[in-house]
């Protein structure tokens, strides 16, 4: 087995992020993924950034979430396209959905009709506040930058005393993708015990909520409303970004010891024994007086002449890489972490990696993403065994494309 997932097939009906998301994970495991799209498209084929002309099979977005999957097209809207799916559903292991709460139950394709179809089918759906929820939020629209705000992040991310924040990639939709993609599995471990299948209900706001970290505890603990504090921690210092000569560097002092190293390569042993900086708690009291003494001791070198420190002192730190720059980083390289893939009609192209590196069976990139419908005739074919008069008579009808 060369490929830790190597045998299980997934209907991917999601579209844009969320669901492709969770998708991308099974399918760089070695999941066979089925991504059922309507005649026009997944959404994200007409999201940029377009490679050399603007239509559905070019972009780079579309490409980059959708790689190793198969593309059927069917219309859903046919009462064919329905049976078509149902077929499929029979001899699937996964079906996946990010539409709005209640579209599944009006196209025919509720959990309770799909268990009834495959009793062992893993039936996952992710939306913005679930399908468990209150009445008011049952049909409630929720994007990315809504979940950011209703989960609570939005108000810790940053400058300090700024406006809100949402974070730079679209959170919300990628870790709901996570961790589908880790619901998914246990439900297949269980399935492979008990021989049932099951639904996986999530949630955006959940899972960012999920995220929150120390930020919860500070209130239902200590009372306290997290603030935005831009790039400090609100417990740890010094634990943020701090201005150079040239540009701008991360120091991260995680115990007393390694605050100690710290003042040692700035050349200011002193700070270290000075009361106000001596433990972390008095660091973090008096975190305004120590961000402007090191301010204007980091402000004399350049980012680079820093790292040369830090690296010979064994400091935790890190430039702000911008995205050319970690892009081009050797590291990131070593790791294979941007990857060229073969992408038909289009050539050699770059895209972020897999994450999933298991020493057996690691997650790899090892085919672009399919074109729109490219996989239509090879699914009914092989899979659900129709016959070419078949096929040709489903394509006049528009049910496929």
């Amino acid at each position: 087995m060369e490929r830790a997932l190597q045998g299980i097939r997934v209907i991917d009906l999601s579209h844009v992020l969320a669901g492709p998301t969770a998708t991308m994970l099974l399918a760089d495991l070695g999941a066979e993924v089925i991504h059922v799209e309507p005649p026009r498209g997944d959404d994200a084929r007409e999201y940029g950034p377009f490679v050399d002309r603007i239509d559905k099979d070019r972009s780079g977005y579309f490409i980059s979430l959708n790689r190793n999957k198969k593309s059927l097209v069917l219309d859903l809207k046919q009462a064919k396209g329905k049976e078509i799916l149902r077929e499929l559903i029979k001899v699937s292991d996964v079906l996946v959905e990010n539409f709005r709460p209640g579209t599944m139950d009006a196209l025919g394709f509720s959990w309770e009709e799909v268990r009834q179809i495959n009793p062992k089918i893993i039936y996952a759906s992710i939306s913005g506040f679930g399908h468990e929820t209150l009445p008011d939020y049952a049909n409630r629209p929720a994007y990315d930058v809504v979940a950011q705000a209703y989960s609570g992040l939005m108000s810790i991310t940053g400058p300090e005393s700024g406006p809100p924040c949402r974070v730079g990639s679209s959170i919300g939709d990628i870790v709901a993708g996570h961790q589908a993609a880790i619901g998914i599995l246990a439900a297949l471990f269980y399935r492979k015990s008990t021989g049932k299948g099951q639904r996986y209900d999530g949630s955006m706001v959940d899972g960012l909520f999920s995220i929150m970290e120390n930020a919860v505890v500070r209130y239902t603990v200590a009372g306290d409303i997290p603030k935005a504090l831009g790039t400090a921690h609100p417990s740890v210092t010094p634990f943020q970004a701090f201005p150079t000569r040239d540009s701008w560097i991360i120091i991260a002092a995680g115990a007393d010891k390694l605050w100690a190293q710290i003042c040692k390569a700035l050349g200011r042993s002193d700070l270290a024994e000075d009361a106000r900086f001596r433990t972390n708690p008095l660091r973090t009291q008096n975190r305004e007086a120590l961000v402007n003494i090191l301010t204007g001791v980091l402000t004399r070198r350049t980012t680079a002449e820093w790292a040369d420190v830090f690296e010979k002192d064994g400091i935790p730190y890190s430039p702000v890489n911008n995205v050319k720059q970690i892009c081009e980083d050797p590291q990131i390289r070593f790791r294979d972490m941007l990857v060229e893939i073969d992408q038909p009609g289009i050539g050699k192209m770059k895209i972020a990696g897999s994450p999933l590196r298991l020493s057996e069976t690691p997650g790899k990139v090892y085919r672009g993403a399919p074109a729109l419908g490219e996989h239509t005739e090879e699914i009914l074919t092989t899979l659900l065994k129709k016959k070419k008069t078949e096929i040709t008579a489903l394509r006049n009808e528009g049910v496929i494309n």
